[in-house]
């Protein structure tokens, strides 16, 4: 195929030395996955190290590319994978200068740049993160902080949207990031196929809070997950706090603390988000009107959809489902 005749959305992956692997596999593997229905893929994915030399991997063997930097030049995404203990960006936040170029330069053209798990030390050393808000691997994220003050580091959440820059958290939720990138480009549709291929779940709640290493709860404490399952099959009812902890035979208390435990948020945002979830499904496959959608979801009113999606996703309902109305 003539590359300058392929009108897929170009991808390309940095990889530097200790690259992870798994990050690597991450975008490959899941925007190659979204397909339409003819099979044509929607993205061109492809991965690049400086000078096009081989790269040391996370996993002890070498990595041998097709192509440099000069992919930076025509990329429409580029992103840049986590780096393992020994890279010297994780050490003093440096770049060789070719590569501060090529990820300047891709910025300043108007490139959407994301990275995943430790690639955000990329992306920061380049000062691309400066000012603004940013994920990394928890494990990763007081020496983060330590290299680059200047940027709003959340360690909690699984990514984060900035628009023309996106980071997420540790290894698998670039999974997440990277499915969040196919919803946003070409839908909820194209997106849950692209994960069903996938095996993986096509959104995962809460952050990666739940995932930090913590104490062992004490034996009595039992998981909420029943009560989440519950709650999912009573979305469009009043879901009280009491009611939900009493499923799992827990005091209101230790019910919120185990629920922030093992979803990473407070059961009532927990909630609003699958609400949301729920309803930009209906919006995107019915022609329900916005105030039955609200209702079926558990917004009561469509006033009140209307402003959870607009502060949740920045869109009014009407407009959500303008853009994203499965055919």
């Amino acid at each position: 195929m003539n590359p300058a005749a392929d009108l897929r959305h170009q991808v390309a992956v940095l990889a530097l030395d200790e690259v992870v692997t798994f990050d690597l596999g991450t975008p490959t593997q899941i925007l190659n996955a979204a397909r339409d229905e003819d099979e044509r893929r929607f993205y061109r994915v492809r991965i690049c190290t400086p000078g096009g030399r081989p790269v040391r991997t996370s996993a002890a063997f070498t990595l041998v590319p097709d192509h440099g930097l000069e992919l930076l030049a025509e990329a429409d995404t580029v992103i840049a994978a986590g780096v393992h203990y020994g890279a010297k960006v994780l050490v003093d936040g440096t770049l060789e200068p070719p590569v501060l170029d090529a990820l300047r330069a891709a910025a300043d053209r108007g490139a959407r740049m994301m990275s995943i798990c430790t690639g955000a030390f990329v992306l920061a050393a380049a000062g691309l993160l400066d000012g603004r808000r940013a994920t990394t691997h928890w494990a990763h994220a007081d020496n983060f902080r330590r290299l680059f003050p200047d940027v709003d580091l959340d360690p909690d959440v699984l990514f984060m949207d900035e628009g023309d820059v996106l980071t997420s958290a540790g290894v698998g939720a670039g999974v997440d990031l990277c499915l969040h990138v196919v919803r946003h480009d070409h839908g909820s549709r194209i997106a849950n196929l692209a994960a069903r291929r996938c095996v993986v779940p096509p959104w995962r709640p809460g952050g990666q809070s739940q995932y930090i290493v913590r104490t062992i709860p004490d034996e009595a404490d039992t998981s909420t997950a029943p009560a989440r399952a519950w709650a999912l099959e009573h979305l469009d009812e009043p879901l009280d706090l009491r009611v939900l902890a009493a499923h799992v035979r827990m005091s209101v208390r230790t019910f919120t603390r185990r629920f922030r435990e093992e979803t990473g948020a407070s059961p009532a945002k927990w909630i609003i988000q699958q609400r949301v979830e729920r309803a930009r499904h209906l919006l995107e496959t019915t022609d329900l009107a916005v105030d039955q959608v609200a209702r079926r979801s558990g917004f009561g009113t469509g006033a009140a959809l209307r402003q959870q999606m607009s502060a949740t996703l920045g869109v009014a309902p009407s407009a959500y489902r303008t853009t994203f109305r499965t055919a």
